[in-house]
């Protein structure tokens, strides 16, 4: 519960005694009623306030659970989001590493049939 909501609630409460504490004094009454009216009154406003302050703490709690949940379920995501990624990355690194090696195969048979014919024009004979 926030402070805000405690000075609220705190400020209600006081409230309350001080309003019934002055209607029950001017009320045309005995000592013993009036004192009465007051125990009773103050009973009811601090029940109230119990079952308000219990009130905005289980509302804390779900929000909190809430909140955790959530927070749980975007660790998951986020993992799974990252798990993609290095699999993509090392599908494209081995792809990448096949594409070099037959690249450089080709080259090689190229530069070996450039040599050969090289060699040809040079002699005259084929190898």
């Amino acid at each position: 519960m926030s402070e805000s909501s405690g000075d609220l609630l705190k400020g209600l409460i006081v409230g309350g005694l001080i309003g019934a504490a002055l209607g029950i004094l001017y009320a045309p009454k005995s000592g013993k009623e009036t004192r009465e009216d007051i125990a009773r009154k103050t009973e009811e406003l601090l029940n109230k306030a119990k079952e308000e302050y219990e009130q905005a703490v289980e509302k804390s709690k779900l929000a909190y659970e809430s909140a955790t949940k959530r927070l749980h379920e975007l660790e998951l995501s986020a993992k799974e989001k990252v798990d993609e990624v290095e699999n993509k990355v090392s599908e494209f690194a081995h792809h990448s590493a096949e594409t070099v090696a037959e690249n450089k195969n080709r080259l090689k048979k190229a530069i070996d049939a450039g040599v050969e014919a090289y060699r040809e024009e040079k002699t005259g004979k084929p190898a």
